[in-house]
């Protein structure tokens, strides 16, 4: 049950209010000044405040802007019997939702306080679709360049500038382009994706801008394009320097006049859209060799972004892995495994050309298929344990007794198995085991795939 409070020096009001709004189905509670309303908010916070203006003592303008520095998204409804245009633009712009003349309109108060509270619970629920967007799309790291570029992202989110972030394929260049909308004032408005390599070119303009019914053969319908669709809002162009050099003069006209044209339609359309735009490719090379325009890329390249690969920010990797353990171990119902020293070195060692989509891949896989609470380092895969293979004493490089005894135990059961030329039954006796027990150990070190 929704709770208001009703804040007027008169008693007949207040009762009048505290009726009709018991009879709606709210629970009412009363104040007949603006310093017993404060007392009362704090020790019982409604859903919604009617709010006098001229009460004795301290007014009700007053009492509004103490409400909004305390409880900045509590809804206020302001009433007056004395109303002026200077005095309701006054309570609105300290916040007050709406402005109330007396002789009061009760139908009018009930509409009001239904529109306040249902205003109050969408913007709720925005800032509690934000705040999970923003946490999908965290961007993980204390290493230096992260942090420099997590600032970043706040400094440039609340403008309307163009973006270009680079980096390799994995790194999280989505994320970032996530994060500038999502901390940005757009971020009621729609965030739309386009992956500029993944649309065949004779498709991408019709993506992007539509067309009209009739601009050809399959064209049965008007639809409308990403521009269209992200109107108020962001448009993310992944992969940019696989676009056409004829639809980059498309993209540099809607930079320039924030208007476009459809796919067989002649009148423009002006939308509000803000570009970022990202790459894997040196776009600089991209000029030289004609295949990007230097026009575009110096209006997309206002702010630009560098992801950098996770090869060079070593000191995140451990953090990665912790949070997507976490992640799978609650999706796949199982107690999150750990990890054991000699196998976070390797990881940490290894040099992830898929970057963080890789790392990310890779720690799923093993919390679904190592059958022990722990990690260890011959559950990884082979490329990743002989990549430690060289350099002087990296056999001992382990901590830990038990690994030493694994990797000893597995090169062992190779060298065999190549004396044997890969007989199972034949190595088993003469190593003096079961031939099941060799199959296990075989499947637990990976062997098998070598």
């Amino acid at each position: 049950m929704k709770t208001i409070l009703v804040v007027d020096d008169e008693k007949g009001i207040r009762e009048a209010l505290a009726g009709v709004l018991k009879d709606e189905g709210y629970s009412v509670f009363l104040a007949a000044t603006a310093e017993e309303a404060l007392r009362r908010i704090v020790k019982r916070r409604p859903d919604l405040v009617l709010l006098d203006i001229w009460m004795p003592g301290k007014d009700g303008v007053e009492a509004l802007r103490e409400i909004k520095e305390r409880y900045a998204d509590l809804p206020v409804i302001m009433i007056s019997g004395h109303a002026n245009i200077e005095t309701a633009v006054k309570t609105t712009k300290l916040g007050a939702y709406d402005f109330i003349e007396k002789p009061l309109s009760l139908e009018k108060v009930i509409l009001t306080v239904e529109h306040a509270l249902e205003q109050n619970r969408l913007s709720a629920e925005n800032k509690e679709l934000r705040t999970r967007e923003l946490k999908k799309f965290n961007i993980i790291g204390k290493s230096a360049v992260i942090v420099s570029i997590q600032e970043d992202i706040k400094r440039a989110a609340p403008t309307n500038s163009w973006i270009m972030i680079t980096g390799e394929n994995g790194t999280g260049k989505e994320f970032v382009a996530r994060n500038i909308h999502l901390y940005s004032q757009r971020a009621p408005k729609p965030f739309v994706e386009v992956n500029c390599a993944a649309i065949p070119e004779e498709l991408i303009e019709s993506e992007l801008f539509g067309h009209e019914k009739g601009a050809f053969t399959s064209a049965v319908a008007m639809k409308p394009g990403k521009f269209d669709i992200a109107d108020g809002g962001t448009i993310f162009l992944d992969e940019i320097a696989d676009m056409s050099l004829k639809t980059q003069a498309k993209v540099l006209r809607i930079l320039q006049d924030q208007s476009f044209t459809r796919v067989g339609g002649t009148e423009p359309i002006t939308v509000d859209v803000r570009v970022i735009a990202a790459t894997n490719k040196n776009l600089k090379s991209e000029i030289e060799s004609g295949n990007f325009r230097e026009d575009l890329y110096y209006r997309l390249n206002v702010i630009p972004f560098h992801m950098p690969p996770l090869r060079d920010r070593t000191e995140d990797i451990e953090l990665f892995i912790k949070q997507y353990i976490a992640e799978f171990a609650v999706r796949s119902s199982k107690e999150p495994p750990s990890v054991t020293p000699g196998a976070l070195a390797l990881l940490i060692k290894y040099r992830w050309p898929g970057n963080v989509r890789e790392l990310r891949n890779l720690v799923e896989r093993l919390v679904i298929m190592v059958p022990t609470s722990e990690i260890a380092a011959q559950d990884l895969p082979a490329y990743m344990r002989s990549a430690d293979s060289s350099g002087t004493g990296s056999r001992y490089a382990t901590a830990h007794l038990k690994e030493a005894r694994n990797g000893f135990e597995r090169e062992f059961i190779i060298a065999k198995l190549k004396e044997f030329n890969g007989n199972i039954s034949k190595t088993a006796s003469a190593i003096g085991i079961e031939r099941s027990h060799l199959y296990r150990k075989i499947r637990s070190y990976g062997i098998e795939s070598e």
